[in-house]
């Protein structure tokens, strides 16, 4: 599932990088959520994937820390993203005749930019608070089902529910997959 994931996003990202018809608002958000959705799962499932080859569940206090640090940090923007994909298109819908002037690239870097300013300035203080004054509780085996469900299916199905349903996307791999077996 991680490697599905993770493959999956990078192809959504070189696509759109590759394919000069994507070079639009909304894919450069796609592109962006397809980013935070690989680095939200690596943050995790790499460490779990070590614990289960080394059939150990160790961790120190600083991977720790870092590793909860770095997760709050991608699941708070994967959530902002979405905010500002929604927007983008609320935009192209409710105004499609300005939606070339609102929807500016200075625009959209200022509205990634503030996705993640504004999340590393409400949640970092606040998340690290929270962790470190929690209980050293056991989890049950439901959540650690919940736990792999947010972490890895979510990010996985991502690039097939914003992407392989789109015309253009499925344009762009096709394309890009042509391009990949011409050069060898």
């Amino acid at each position: 599932m991680y490697l599905v994931c993770v493959i999956g996003n990078l192809l959504i990202i070189l696509a759109i990088i590759s394919d000069s018809h994507l070079h639009t608002p909304m894919y450069f958000f796609l592109s962006n959520l397809s980013f935070t959705d690989i680095c939200f799962t690596s943050t995790t499932v790499l460490k779990m994937l070590v614990n289960i080859q080394m059939q150990s569940k160790a961790i120190t206090y600083e991977g720790c820390l870092t590793q909860m640090y770095l997760f709050m940090i991608f699941a708070g923007l994967d959530n902002l993203l979405l905010t500002v994909m929604a927007y983008d298109r609320f935009v192209a819908i409710c105004h499609p005749l300005y939606y070339t002037v609102i929807m500016n690239s200075h625009l959209c870097g200022l509205l990634l930019l503030l996705s993640w300013l504004i999340f590393v300035s409400l949640f970092y203080g606040a998340g690290l608070g929270v962790y470190l004054t929690s209980g050293t509780a056991h989890p049950s085996r439901k959540g650690s089902i919940a736990s792999v469900m947010y972490t890895v299916v979510t990010p996985m199905l991502n690039p097939f529910i914003y992407s392989l349903r789109n015309r253009d996307m499925k344009a762009a791999l096709r394309r890009l997959f042509s391009r990949g077996a011409y050069s060898q």
